[in-house]
């Protein structure tokens, strides 16, 4: 009896140290590289907004421009940032909750993108706003098709 308690807790041991990284993995925070304009201000406000929801953020202070062509996201849907996380291209402020569902969902895609500086978008939306809140999409870009409205802010 006491030989097979020991095997099973040896057992239990094991499948223990078995599972261990995959519990570390799955309650490790997503952690994204974001590119930045260096002229831009509104950027530490927007990384600020993803470290708050749990984002581990790593900034690179230039190269948003390079950064973006390279992940295949168009000129057209630029902004002054862009960010890289789990594969997936995250293009100008991107609320936080639209990225961790993109993360949950898994679509096939290179992404998400809020073109321009939309008031009111996390990173736009400081004292300096005085509340104002503007209308914006959250756009999911897939290689060879036309953006699709993710998300609607009004």
């Amino acid at each position: 009896m006491i030989v097979l308690n020991t095997r099973r807790a040896s057992l239990v041991g094991l499948g223990a140290l078995m599972l261990a990284p995959l519990v570390r993995a799955a309650s490790a925070k997503p952690r994204m590289d974001v590119w930045k304009d260096p002229e831009c201000g509104c950027c530490k406000d927007w990384v600020a907004h993803l470290e708050k929801y749990g984002f581990e953020v790593r900034v690179n202070p230039s190269g948003n421009e390079a950064v973006r062509r390279k992940l295949g996201i168009p000129a057209a849907l630029g902004s002054c940032h862009t960010g890289l996380v789990e594969g997936y291209a995250i293009e100008g402020h991107v609320p936080a909750r639209e990225i961790k569902r993109l993360l949950a969902e898994k679509p096939k895609a290179i992404g998400l993108a809020v073109p321009g500086m939309p008031v009111g978008s996390p990173g736009m939306d400081g004292a300096a706003y005085g509340g104002r809140k503007d209308a914006f999409d959250v756009l999911l870009v897939s290689a060879g098709a036309a953006p699709t409205v993710y998300q609607a802010y009004r």
